[in-house]
């Protein structure tokens, strides 16, 4: 992860007095996943870095909602054609529980206001251009005109999703 995202969940922590909870990767099945492929085979192929997304972020998430009735989200449509059609609300057979989207139909400058008026505090890469945050090498700032994900799997042609947000799950 980038520093600046660690200094966020320190930011968070500290403004709303409230521990937050870090859920780690299994070491085991990273440290095989690059043993068998390379420390950087989520640039080789599509299907390399979807496991790599799995491991590190996937798996992870699935702990950190074990036992949750409901999934709260900072989804927003205009980041992608994948969640143009995301309801506010949804039900997840799969998890048997809410999945909420309450910034669905926010636009990037509604979010920069509110967060402006509320003093909510940020990811300071945004301010460097990086509009969609993630790993850091699989990461960069846009260029102006570009896509707000367009820096996430830059390499990459595909739908730009990493398996935590499936559409029409």
């Amino acid at each position: 992860m980038f520093n600046e995202t660690y200094e966020l969940l320190e930011k968070t922590t500290a403004r709303y007095k409230n521990n937050i909870g870090v859920y780690f990767p299994p070491t085991s099945e990273v440290e095989q996943f690059v043993q068998e492929k390379g420390i950087n085979a989520f640039y080789e192929s599509v299907d390399n870095r979807k496991t790599c997304c799995y491991l590190r972020k996937v798996i992870p998430l699935n702990r950190a909602l074990s036992g949750a009735k409901a999934w709260v989200t900072g989804l927003r449509a205009e980041q992608s054609d994948n969640r143009q059609d995301m309801p506010m609300i949804e039900w997840l057979e799969d998890r048997q529980m809410y999945k909420f989207n309450p910034l669905i139909r926010w636009s990037y400058d509604e979010m920069l206001d509110y967060i402006n008026q509320h003093n909510v505090p940020y990811n300071q890469l945004h301010d460097q251009g990086f509009i969609s945050i993630g790993c850091a090498p699989c990461t960069r700032a846009i260029e102006p005109g570009e896509e707000a994900r367009a820096g996430r799997w830059w390499w990459e042609t595909s739908k730009k999703e990493c398996g935590l947000h499936v559409a029409g799950r």
